[in-house]
Parts: C-alpha cells; sequence; structure tokens
C-alpha cells in the first residue's frame, strides 16, 4: 500500500506554532493549490490543503515561512475524526509533511533579488517525523556551496569508470 502526498501551492496565512503537554512542536498552515483547470466562467479554481508538521520541521516552517510564499510539501494523507461539543462526529483530512521545500526567498517574493544572484537563502527541510514512531529522523540538509558543479571553463571532466553508478 501507497499513501504519498506532493502538492506545492501557497500559503493562505503564516504557519501557527504550537507545543503538545510533552513539549512536542507541530505547526498548522494552509495550502492552496490550483487546480489543472478552469472553471465555466474561465477562472481558476484552487483547493485548501490542511498541512500539519512536526518536530525540528515545525519550528522550521514557522521561522521561515509566511502568508503567500510558495512551498512544496511531501507526506502523507490522513483522516482522522472526533466528537465536538455538540456531540457530532467530525472527520478532519490533512496532509502530515515530512518534507516541505521552499521555493522562493523572500528577496524574490518581494519584488527584488538576493544579494548572489542564486538560489534563496533559506534552505529546504525535511525530517520533523510524525506520529512519535521513534525513527527520529530531524535531521535537515543545507547547501554550503550555491556554485554549479558543472560551471567550468570547457574542460572535459575526469570520471572514471568506478564513479558511474552502473
Amino acid at each position: 500500500m501507497l499513501n504519498r502526498v506532493i502538492l506545492i501551492g501557497r500559503l493562505t496565512r503564516d504557519p501557527e506554532l504550537r507545543y503538545t503537554p510533552a513539549g512536542v512542536a507541530v505547526t498548522q498552515f494552509t495550502l492552496a493549490v490550483d487546480r489543472p483547470f478552469t472553471s465555466q466562467g474561465g477562472e481558476r479554481e484552487a483547493d485548501f490543503i490542511p498541512i500539519v508538521t512536526w518536530r525540528q520541521l515545525a519550528e522550521t516552517c514557522a521561522n521561515y515561512l509566511r502568508k503567500g510564499r510558495l512551498a512544496a510539501v511531501e507526506g502523507r494523507m490522513q483522516v482522522r475524526n472526533y466528537e465536538n461539543n455538540e456531540g457530532k462526529r467530525v472527520y478532519v483530512t490533512e496532509v502530515i509533511a515530512d518534507n516541505v521545500r521552499f521555493l522562493e526567498s523572500a528577496q524574490n517574493r518581494d519584488g527584488g533579488q538576493s544579494s548572489n544572484g542564486n538560489l534563496p537563502e533559506e534552505p529546504s527541510y525535511g525530517g520533523g517525523n510524525s506520529g512519535g514512531s521513534g525513527r527520529g529522523n530531524n535531521n535537515f540538509s543545507r547547501s554550503s556551496n550555491n556554485q554549479d558543479p558543472f560551471s567550468g571553463d570547457g574542460k572535459p571532466i575526469d570520471i572514471s569508470d568506478d564513479d558511474l553508478p552502473f
């Protein structure tokens, strides 16, 4: 069985960071994702999908994401239910994210360019193990070198047969 979701959209509001009684960070936000077709009136429609992140990923999202920012979310779909104050059963469908990529920097969103003209300064983060299964995958990666490894002065690249994966 497979439960995997990949979404690209814009945040409808700033993420809400909270902590569980055990001190675990959890962030919730909504992603507006365009549908691939237009309505009969010629207007573009969107789906508004609730996203939940946990632990380090939650804190990172709360620090870097803002309303209107473009983000890619990878995770799994979850449906849960509870009984509200009126005794009615309420069903909630949400995406539990384990990887979030920030697809534009604050400078690009505001109309300016970053000082070096390269990729956004904010990194993309993964991890944020949800569900407390104990795997502890709270690692994130940050590229420390934004230079293109293939930008040379036209010289051939020396690759031995041992370097090839096949």
